[in-house]
């Protein structure tokens, strides 16, 4: 199939290996401008040298922009007030971030004149799905270009060796990880190596943001999470700007192995994969979001906004974030937590979460209605004509299959009539 005709190309640039190979691969298979764009979502690399070296591998210039803030206010918090999980486990860490970081991608495409975006993501995983729906729903007149379906290289020694040839410097010094790692604001994720075999257990080296529990204090610890309309806003009675928030948590959470998963999953593109997760600050977060829920949503609500939530889970995970349908949920969920106020206290030990307190100006929780003893709201005698009326469908069930009643059946005939 021949190639795309591509004038200038904007690659998302992490600076790892393969994006170090991508850059002198495009200048040499499409003869084209090749502009970096790295974007800052809480990843913990050292970003400093990023433009020196994608100069050196023969970008044009490299663009950084540093989207902490946007990636908590425009993505984590609508993901944390949705209760979107995917799988039962999973916080959704990488996927959450990519809409943000395409979106921005293709505005430094269209702000440089660029006919083209790529990205360097496998043929085998999610995150071509995600990069690749973003860029059509926000500039499908951009060519995509994804080199690994394209090229043949296979192994990291291969992607040395290219290096290798073209006289340019590995993006490391040391023994590189057997372990493939995506890390943010909100988690860190490791996958492959040793973790392709299910029954391989990780020892305390994989992880990078938590002890493991045996590992924690002896003591608890408590904090307090306060938040306005589902938008978590302090910490311990003190306001906290958004990533400072995210960061003290990533920091406590971690230091009492709160938010470990190991957890196989059904990739989008159809096969079983294993991913060990870390999300400690997140994990506190979405425990105490869902306490202040249990008091400030009535039954109904919080019954249907779990339904929903996991639909709104599998279009993150899906890459289906620029689309109608999840900006239609986010106006439900933003609707049902203007109530979503309050305080609540979490315990933490050694892994556990416990919570610890709840108070709320919108609470529906009241112990005077909730008492066993007399109660202004309920009479005790109300409740026998509401069970026999509950338990209507199962009594008519019983004494249609003669359970106790002799119910002759009704003549074929007379139905037929009536």
């Amino acid at each position: 199939m021949p190639k795309q005709v591509v004038k200038k190309v904007v690659l998302a640039y992490s600076g790892g290996l393969d994006t170090s190979v991508i850059v002198p691969w495009l200048k040499e298979n499409y003869d084209c401008e090749v502009i970096c764009f790295t974007a800052d979502v809480g990843q913990g690399e050292e970003l400093s040298d990023l433009p020196q070296r994608a100069k050196q591998s023969g970008a044009s210039k490299l663009i950084q922009m540093d989207l902490r803030r946007e990636f908590c206010t425009d993505y984590l918090w609508p993901l944390l007030a949705s209760g979107a999980i995917y799988e039962r486990k999973y916080l959704l860490g990488t996927s959450i971030a990519r809409p943000l970081i395409a979106r921005h991608q293709v505005e430094v495409a269209e702000a440089e004149g660029a006919d083209a975006v790529a990205h360097g993501c496998t043929g085998k995983g999610n995150d071509q799905v995600r990069f690749e729906l973003a860029f059509a729903a926000l500039n499908p007149k951009l060519k995509v270009i994804a080199p690994w379906r394209e090229w043949d290289i296979h192994s990291r020694e291969e992607a040395l060796t290219y290096l290798k040839a073209h006289n340019l410097p590995a993006p490391f010094s040391s023994n590189p990880s057997l372990f493939s790692r995506d890390r943010n604001l909100w988690h860190i994720s490791h996958e492959g190596g040793p973790l392709e075999n299910a029954d391989y257990i990780p020892d305390d080296s994989l992880y990078q943001l938590s002890v493991s529990p045996e590992k924690a204090p002896d003591q608890p610890e408590e904090v307090e999470i306060g938040f306005e309309a589902g938008v978590p806003v302090s910490l311990n009675g003190q306001p906290v700007a958004p990533v400072k928030l995210v960061e003290t948590l990533n920091e406590i959470g971690g230091k009492h192995g709160i938010g470990r998963i190991d957890l196989v999953e059904n990739r989008l593109v159809g096969m079983k994969s294993r991913g060990v997760y870390e999300t400690p600050g997140g994990t506190i977060l979405s425990f105490a979001h869902k306490e202040l829920e249990s008091i400030t949503l009535d039954r109904e609500t919080l019954h249907y906004k779990d339904v929903v939530a996991q639909r709104y889970a599998e279009m993150v995970y899906f890459g289906q974030w620029f689309t109608p349908l999840r900006e239609a949920m986010d106006a439900f969920f933003k609707s049902i937590q203007s109530v979503v106020t309050g305080k609540i206290k979490v315990k933490l030990y050694k892994g556990n979460l416990m919570v610890a307190g709840r108070v709320s100006p919108y609470s529906l929780y009241r112990e005077e209605f909730a008492t066993f003893g007399h109660s202004p709201v309920y009479d005790h005698t109300d409740a026998a004509g509401f069970i026999r009326l509950f338990g209507l469908p199962s009594k008519v069930q019983a004494m249609m299959k003669g359970l106790g009643y002799d119910i002759p059946p009704v003549p074929v005939e007379e139905i037929v009539r009536d």
